[in-house]
């Protein structure tokens, strides 16, 4: 369905997307995972076709976005980061409006427009106007536009920022559904847990680099040490650091000058918090709290790059 290949976009002498190359297959949910700055957004707008790229090829059913954009923008649905919604206009207002851009017309567009609002909840607010709406169901309208022409592929570009919970498990449980329904979407977040619960394939992206990619089970196995041990402590000291580093089974500590947070990566947690509680004690240590974390797509980020996804 879509092939990224070697794609760099610079502007001056800033690179945002460096040499970032992905596929995906026909009907695949997949994750493009990354804190706020790496390149999420711009990636997908070159993908959209919406900003040129300096160097690569973006491929969508084999055909170039390059050489056959208004083609390729057809056959995607596009749900962008910002809400593109006429605030006066109505719900159903709106979903004709672009579905007319995508060249439905009459009768046509009338029934898709009220299937979309069937499927995104929001039926019996179809003659409301957007700007009563809460910031949750714009978002379910922002996402039904994209849908109107059926696309091939559907991309999501951060949908659920800033919207109460309810709203963001309506929209997850709605792409879930799309994606049953043999739909293919890409899904970017900088939230671990969405993209976990969604896709079956996550590319994660740091500084407008693909730095892992692969099915969640892949990512996790390439973790160093398993689990981590989180330690809150008080009179850090590089001895006492030093110390936890030589026990046995574990492979890496991250921290910073900045803070009092220690991240113990280690295999067999259970087995060895007794033993690096007790000597980070010895050396001097104040535990303050203890925490666990299990693999997950967060825990890899972490070591891949020694930051949380959300710094």
């Amino acid at each position: 369905m879509l092939e990224v290949k070697d794609l760099k976009k610079s502007y001056g002498k800033k690179a945002v997307v460096k040499n970032v190359s992905f596929t995906i297959e026909k009907g695949e949910s997949f994750g493009l995972l990354g804190p706020n700055g790496a390149g999420k957004s711009t990636t997908i707008s070159m993908i959209c076709g919406l900003i040129p790229y300096d160097h690569g090829e973006v491929l969508v059913s084999n055909h170039s976005v390059k050489k056959s954009p208004m083609l390729i923008k057809q056959k995607i649905g596009v749900v962008p980061q910002e809400i593109a919604l006429y605030p006066t206009m109505s719900a159903k207002d709106n979903l004709l409006f672009w579905g007319k851009m995508y060249g439905l017309t009459g009768s046509v567009a009338k029934k898709r427009a009220e299937e979309v609002l069937e499927f995104v909840g929001l039926k019996d607010r179809a003659k409301d106007r957007i700007e009563t709406f809460s910031g949750g169901m714009k978002r379910r309208i922002n996402i039904g536009a994209a849908l109107m022409h059926e696309p091939e592929l559907l991309i999501m570009d951060e949908p659920t920022v800033g919207i109460d919970p309810q709203s963001r498990n309506h929209i997850l449980e709605t792409v879930k559904r799309l994606n049953e329904k043999g739909m293919t979407i890409i899904y970017t977040s900088h939230y671990m847990e969405e993209v976990e619960y969604l896709c079956n394939r996550v590319g994660i992206i740091d500084d407008g680099e693909v730095i892992a990619l692969g099915s969640q089970a892949e990512l996790c196995n390439r973790l160093a040490g398993g689990s981590v041990i989180q330690l809150i402590v008080e009179n850090k000291s590089d001895e006492a650091i030093d110390a936890i580093k030589q026990l046995e089974n574990v492979s890496q500590i991250l921290h910073t000058d900045e803070t009092n947070q220690l991240e113990v990566f280690v295999k067999n947690p259970h087995d060895r918090l007794g033993e690096i509680v007790s000597t980070a004690v010895h050396q001097g240590m104040k535990i303050v709290s203890v925490d666990i974390k299990e693999p997950n797509l967060e825990t890899l980020f972490l070591q891949l790059t020694g930051r949380s996804l959300r710094d």
